[in-house]
């Protein structure tokens, strides 16, 4: 392609973007149960219900059977058991005929490294740092353990090595000329340079039954000549390492040609095998395969050897996810291959970034990923790599000329990026915003009753007589956390730190244990999941996050020397004395980078996994990205919010429920409820603790469960008890799921148990005692009362939470099922197969019914009817079509909250959204408890004297609700243009209000 064309193509895409953005999002799970197929006919029902892209989770091959798709071994293909190449085509023509978009959530930090199925991985194992593929994994190939030099510790067996080896579960095997040893779902791959190990083995044997001049014994010797001769799987030069690679290959193919051609030789080499796998009778037996063990690339170890020895990055704590290194580009794109590909046919068009964090430097990737994307945007034809890269240089220098122009996000990209409070994402991150856990926070936080915090804390700690505020405990976790699971990772960086230290004469008398020491007290108080410092600098925030961290620590710890953290700060904010050296620059930003990469893990595993399963004064707090400290988000905070993420991050997500959550958005508001009835809750509480004390087992001298696992429970009860039901199969698969979460709530909280030294004994008696709970007559009778509470006022929860993030600026992303009253706890729960049938039926009744009946009516029988889920399906229904109906409003017009007065002021979140003549209006109920009573709704009478206020810029004319059809007037209210509570939800507990045209 000539350059005229190539500018020609260049210009037209770079006229057109952004290419695509979404309206709004439905999240789908794709796995062996849920396909392109049943994605495909799930399609039309999301178009009528108003979403616009269909965002699903990853779809790339992943382990067999995964349920969830982020343990992917083929960056490149499809998931077979998702659906063959032509199905994905399908679906996707589904999607383009209703103009749906599809976003792809593509998984950059890591892959499986279980089994024989990660091809780049076995290649590793196989031929060391000769293998192309050693660069692409995060290894340590010169760890602080000289005995694991040059090779990868793989910590998978369930017991000693010896005792595993012993009882011959670790067992060679000879296929199709290779030689593996398989260890139950593994299969690992053995170094050719060694199988003269086997096959020269009793050699001596195969010649006295075929003779030296024997054509076979020839080629045998011939073969492992060969093999002796490789090149060493350390060998880095690439002519040597070529020809390793060919080399080998070669003399498998002779070898399993030998093995197929000599009757002789197989039963000689089979009979190898058996005597290298050993007799139980006979440990010495297996000396044999423990020196053909110990030649190779990897050292098999029992699985908690990782948390002090492992020497490759791992996604957190989990020994099979194995980091790649994105940084380089050669490896990005190798990864990028199919996902490019994609974008170029037009099939995808937007990605989720999952964990970015955990990216060496994620502002670096994002901005590689839209290039990426713009490229294959113009690139016609697949393997075109010249013009892509021509593509490529020229958009480098339209970026150049236009800093922050059209060309800075030309392809809709938003990260997994976990906020705390007082944090920002960065503008100058190439992404259009996060995947919406602070929104998730910030709905939930208006709908708490702040008043009652102090009366939540003093129940919550009298009960449990835990005097331990969340800080400590949020700090004392994150300390266990380094010292166990992710010692390594650890002892790692401090001995990197070391060797900075060594360099310099005034900071060598530093000891080891004094910068380990420090580097884990300045993680601990760590006040955010990472900083991004880089070669480029660091910013103000970074620079903020780091000081705060290094004084909290230093304050905290007075045994170490204060100058060890004046050492670590400046090595972190890469303000070393000595910056004439290049080299001490490269290894303190090395030690920085590295530094980033760990503390969102340990941040996560602490905090999301640990600290969360430990304090629970009010657990509907304890989300991603939340803080337990607080209780409650006033209404002028939100708009704040609103204002704040229009004017930066106008199409981000914003979520309520995600398949990350530690509850799902009905289960998470319903616990809401409890803070206002916290006087009664106590009373319920004191009182079940008494009538279910019978029930608890006694382990070890200790009641199971303890006080504060026994408050999470009866919470959690509240909020994902099946609505109306204490009996009847629902009831009984709600009793297995309960026992199910303790279990796994016990493990996380690593207070009783843990996933590292389960206490099963203890596990049992607090399953059993939930179970006999939650079958004990008098209890199921006693929680009814609040029970209903909890049910009626979280249901108007849900829906003015619904309504927030159908309206409120950004992407409202819905996960599956949702539609519906959803119920569900952490996954695995909330990975439940959906009913899309029903919901289907659901929604076409109610299509048909506001066709031709009073809308108003049908809004005031599903009011009635609540308890069915169809006022939900409703609200998303009507909302999410006038959203898409109204897009240019809903993104661009002007927000503006509205002031209440009235009787029920406090109880009322409202705001305008206005631009060129056109308005539309959001009213919602909050504490509704203080609105009416258990057999009433916030609705008509009920708002007594309220009034919305309605500015200059909306007033005039007359609304229209889009739930009732009922029009709503603004009128003069004592000099106030104000809309009537009693007239703005006559009917209906939720209000969207469209300005009618005149």
């Amino acid at each position: 392609m000539d350059e005229k064309r190539i500018r020609e193509i260049f210009e037209k895409v770079a006229s057109g973007l952004p290419l695509r953005l979404p309206v709004s999002t439905y999240r789908l799970q794709f796995n062996n149960d849920f396909t392109f197929d049943d994605a495909r006919s799930v399609v039309p029902y999301l178009d009528d219900l108003g979403i616009t892209d269909l965002y699903a989770s990853p779809y790339f091959k992943a382990q067999p059977g995964s349920t969830h798709g982020y343990d992917v071994v083929d960056q490149n293909a499809l998931n077979p058991e998702v659906g063959t190449y032509e199905e994905y085509q399908r679906m996707v023509n589904e999607l383009k005929g209703r103009d749906m978009g599809l976003i792809a959530d593509i998984v950059p930090n890591h892959m499986s490294i279980v089994g024989s199925e990660n091809s780049w991985w076995n290649d590793v194992l196989e031929n060391g740092q000769s293998s192309p593929y050693a660069a692409f994994f995060d290894i340590d190939w010169k760890p602080v353990k000289e005995e694991l030099e040059d090779r990868v510790i793989l910590p998978i067996l369930g017991g000693q090595y010896g005792d595993v080896l012993e009882r011959q579960e670790i067992r060679l095997v000879f296929e199709s000329g290779a030689f593996y040893v398989n260890y139950w779902e593994h299969k690992l791959p053995v170094d050719p340079s060694t199988y003269d190990m086997v096959l020269s083995h009793r050699i001596e044997k195969l010649e006295e039954v075929m003779g030296t001049e024997d054509p076979s014994y020839q080629e045998l010797l011939s073969i492992i000549t060969s093999l002796r001769n490789l090149p060493h799987r350390t060998e880095q030069d690439p002519d040597r390492v070529t020809e390793r690679l060919r080399e080998k290959d070669v003399a498998k193919k002779r070898l399993n040609d030998l093995y197929g051609s000599s009757p002789e030789f197989k039963s000689f080499l089979d009979e190898n095998v058996s005597i290298f796998n050993g007799d139980p009778e006979d440990p010495d037996s297996f000396d044999l395969l423990d020196r053909l063990l110990s030649a190779q690339v990897y050292r098999l170890s029992f699985w908690r050897v990782a948390t002090e020895e492992i020497n490759y990055r791992r996604f957190f704590d989990i020994n099979d996810l194995g980091a790649i290194r994105m940084e380089d580009e050669k490896v990005f794109g190798e990864a990028h291959r199919l996902v490019f590909d994609l974008v170029r046919r037009g099939f995808v068009t937007g990605f989720r970034v999952d964990h970015p964090d955990g990216l060496y430097n994620p502002p670096e990737y994002f901005r590689r990923l839209q290039e990426g994307a713009f490229t294959a945007l113009c690139t016609a034809e697949p393997n075109a790599e010249s013009e892509a890269r021509r593509f490529a240089d020229l958009y480098r220098e339209a970026l150049a000329n236009e800093p922050g122009g059209p060309l800075d996000r030309p392809f809709y990209i938003v990260g997994e990026k976990i906020l705390m409070e007082s944090e920002r994402l960065s503008t100058d991150w190439p992404i259009y915003g996060t995947t919406g856990y602070s929104f998730m926070n910030l709905t939930n936080g208006v709908l708490i009753d702040s008043t009652t915090a102090k009366e939540m804390e003093k129940l919550y700690s009298g009960f449990t007589r835990q005097a331990q505020k969340f800080p400590e405990i949020f700090y004392g976790k994150k300390k266990l956390i380094m010292k166990t699971t992710m010692a390594s990772e650890i002892n790692v960086l401090g001995h990197r730190l070391n060797r900075i230290s060594e360099r310099d004469r005034h900071f060598r008398d530093f000891t080891l244990n004094s910068l380990i020491n420090a580097i884990v007290e300045v993680i601990a108080f760590f006040p955010v999941y990472r900083t991004y410092i880089s070669a480029a600098g660091i910013n103000d925030s970074d620079r903020r996050y780091i000081e705060v961290a290094i004084s909290k620590a230093k304050r905290r710890s007075l045994e170490i020397n204060p100058a060890v953290y004046d050492f670590l700060r400046d090595v972190l904010l890469l303000a070393y004395p000595r910056r004439d050296d290049p080299s001490l620059r490269r290894e303190c930003l090395e030690f920085t980078m590295k530094f980033q990469q760990l503390t969102g893990p340990v941040m996560a595993k602490g905090i999301e996994d640990t600290a969360f399963y430990n304090y629970n004064r009010l657990i509907s707090v304890n989300e991603v990205g939340g803080n337990p400290e607080r209780l409650g988000v006033p209404p002028d905070a939100f708009h704040g919010q609103n204002i704040e993420r229009q004017k930066a991050w106008p199409f981000t997500m914003k979520a309520t429920s995600t398949h990350d959550s530690k509850r799902s958005e009905d289960a998470r508001v319903r616990i809401s409820v409890v803070s206002e009835f916290a006087p009664e809750w106590r009373g319920c509480v004191i009182r079940w603790a008494g009538m279910n004390k019978k029930f608890k087992g006694r382990i070890e001298g200790r009641l199971a469960p303890d006080r504060n696992e026994e408050y999470l429970l009866y919470q959690n009860l509240m909020g994902v008890w099946p609505i109306g039901e204490t009996a009847g199969e629902a009831f009984e698969d709600f009793i297995e799921r309960i026992k199910q979460y303790m279990v796994k709530a016990l493990r996380e909280a690593k207070t009783n148990s843990s996933w590292l030294n389960p206490n099963t004994e203890y596990e049992d008696a607090v399953a059993g005692f939930s179970e006999k709970v939650l079958r004990y007559g008098p209890f199921l009778e006693d929680v009814k009362p609040f029970l209903r509470k909890v049910e009626h006022y979280g249901m108007f929860n849900s829906l003015s939470q619904l309504l927030l993030k159908i309206t409120s600026p950004g992407v409202p992303d819905f996960y599956q099922g949702t539609e519906l009253w959803t119920l569900s706890l952490v996954d695995p729960d909330n990975r439940r197969p959906v009913d899309y049938d029903h919901r289907m039926r659901l929604l076409d009744e109610l299509r048909s019914r506001e066709s031709s009946t009073d809308r108003a009516a049908l809004a005031g029988e599903l009011l009635g009817s609540k308890a069915d889920g169809r006022i939900k399906l409703y609200v998303t229904y009507r909302g999410l079509n006038f959203r898409r109906e109204n897009r240019g409003l809903m993104e661009r017009g002007t927000y503006m909250p509205l002031h209440t007065s009235g009787s029920h002021a406090e109880q009322v979140i409202a705001y305008c959204q206005f631009s060129e003549g056109a308005a539309a209006i959001t009213i919602v109920p909050r504490l509704v408890s203080k609105v009416c009573g258990l057999d009433g709704a916030p609705v008509g009478e009920a708002w007594g004297d309220t009034l919305v206020h309605i500015p200059q810029e909306a007033s005039g004319g007359v609304y229209r609700d889009i739930f009732t059809d009922e029009t709503v007037a603004v009128s003069d209210h004592n000099g106030v243009q104000a809309i009537s509570m009693r007239d703005a939800l006559s009917v209906f507990p939720v209000a969207l209000l469209r300005k009618e045209p005149r």
